[in-house]
């Protein structure tokens, strides 16, 4: 296990690898052994990461990957609220870090970070029901590319370096933790409104033609609004609105 040379806030308790398969996977069996809310799980490198849906995720070090163990006890559709608290401050963090970060950084539906239009994180939720309907866990798993990026992806995809930035990994996890204790008590303590309102401020493709990838089909229209539990809706041809709660958002030019 790696040292944890860095400062958080009391909210978290960090274990730090070098490697790991899985940040995920360890921090799901520190949740089912009881482990309470603010593990967080930092590795170097995975050897076995994965993204949304099964797909695997390429880990080499130099970049940031984490997992955060939160114990909501809300229902499982407010708990999915917390990828959007997870996202608003990661744009906090990283537009801190950038040259001219604050009008280069948008936030892509339901919650990855893209910076001039190029996707540089992706964040995964895993949930586990407890008892009367309410989640006994949910784990945040965060990767971002900080020193590199992987070609040849479906969506154009960047880093931090690429984009212009110094920072390293250990930088940019002390300021996501900073940011994403704030909006954390904020959507604890105000509900999803200020959370919604933040990442309306920074959506990518708001009132533009996109298309949303489903586990079946396609759907092509406009992007209409983003609800009060974070369905996004679409506007699609001849008047009608669908709401979409979960999907691959593309823009025309991806």
């Amino acid at each position: 296990m790696a040292g944890a040379p860095l400062a958080f806030p009391s909210f978290y308790r960090v274990l730090a690898f070098d490697s790991l398969p899985s940040t995920m996977d360890e921090c799901r069996r520190q949740a089912a052994a009881g482990a309470p809310e603010g593990l967080l799980v930092w590795a170097r490198e995975q050897t076995a990461g994965r993204g949304r849906r099964g797909r695997s995720f390429a880990s080499p070090p130099g970049n940031l990957y984490l997992s955060l163990l939160l114990r909501p006890d809300r229902s499982a559709a407010e708990g999915a609220q917390l990828g959007f608290v997870a996202a608003v401050a990661l744009a906090d963090a990283v537009s801190g870090l950038l040259p001219d970060g604050a009008g280069r950084v948008k936030l892509k539906w339901p919650n990855d970070l893209l910076i001039d239009r190029a996707k540089a994180s992706g964040t995964l939720l895993e949930g586990q029901p407890g008892a009367a309907g309410r989640l006994d866990w949910l784990i945040l798993g965060i990767g971002v590319n900080v020193m590199s990026h992987p070609p040849d992806t479906p969506y154009p995809a960047t880093s931090l370096k690429a984009a212009g930035s110094s920072a390293r990994a250990d930088d940019l996890l002390a300021a996501l933790a900073d940011a994403f204790v704030a909006w954390h008590e904020t959507w604890r303590d105000r509900g999803f409104g200020p959370v919604r309102a933040a990442w309306l401020d920074r959506a990518a493709g708001l009132g533009e033609p996109i298309r949303v990838n489903l586990a079946q089909g396609s759907l092509e229209g406009r992007f209409a609004d983003l609800d009060e539990t974070g369905i996004l809706w679409l506007d699609l041809p001849g008047g009608r609105r669908r709401a979409v709660a979960a999907g691959d958002l593309y823009f025309p030019e991806a």
